[in-house]
């Protein structure tokens, strides 16, 4: 007999218990802290009073700002702390089109990936008794469509982002699969909010204005055209490869 079978099951599963308990215990500490520190460091107002601060940085440590970046944004994401719209057009203003699209795309996905996690391994009681009307609904549809499914609740948010985290964490979905089809799915959203921000000529414009600021005509038919892109999507996949 080993020193592993001397031990009981049951003291294995409240060791368990316990690790994620205090695992829970340090994201809620996390998250209480963003809470109470983020709506000051990263609203527009504050940004604004720190621009040349923001653009020395840029020159001076360029990849450990980018890198910062995505933490920050991963952070946001990862938590449901609020601000990530008004986020996503201070990076495009701040990091340009290309590269800000790069750190959005990732932080956000890597967001959605730590909330897919804690629903996973954490929070799976809390989240089957708050949302287990959806949970059944998406299970269903997951079913029946596979990944494409996941595709469209990202691409179409007519469920809000978090809720798609937690709901998905509790799914059979791969973890993998999780990140690259959230990765394709927000990429056109995201295009669209980092351009939008890129356009924006001083943050003053956008603390003073709101996002109300940056809305075009060009952003709202490029909306349209993602809200059509699964549909498109799947009918030309069903005409090329019907069942």
């Amino acid at each position: 007999m080993t020193a592993t079978d001397t031990i009981p099951p049951e003291s294995g599963n409240t060791r368990l218990g316990i690790k994620k308990l205090l695992l829970l215990a340090v994201v809620l500490v996390i998250a209480a802290t963003m809470v109470v520190q983020f709506p000051g460091t990263l609203s527009v107002d504050y940004l604004v009073s720190q621009e040349s601060q923001l653009r020395q940085w840029q020159v001076d440590f360029p990849v450990l700002v980018a890198i910062a970046g995505v933490a920050i944004y991963v952070t946001v994401a990862g938590l449901s702390l609020p601000g990530a719209t008004v986020l996503t057009l201070a990076y495009g203003w701040y990091f340009g089109f290309w590269e800000g699209l790069l750190v959005v795309s990732f932080g956000s996905t890597g967001g959605a990936m730590v909330a897919f996690l804690l629903s996973r391994y954490l929070l799976r009681d809390w989240v089957q008794n708050k949302m287990q009307d959806l949970l059944t609904r998406i299970n269903e549809a997951f079913e029946r469509e596979g990944a494409f499914y996941l595709f469209t609740l990202r691409i179409v948010p007519a469920v809000p982002f978090f809720v798609i985290n937690l709901v998905m964490g509790l799914t059979k979905v791969r973890a993998s699969t999780f990140w690259w089809v959230s990765q394709i799915g927000m990429l056109p959203g995201t295009a669209a909010y980092v351009y939008a921000g890129s356009t924006v000529p001083s943050l003053e414009t956008l603390a003073k204005d709101g996002v109300g600021s940056v809305l075009s005509w060009q952003m709202l038919v490029a909306f349209v055209v993602i809200g059509v892109l699964p549909l498109a999507i799947k009918r030309t996949v069903s005409y090329f490869y019907p069942q």
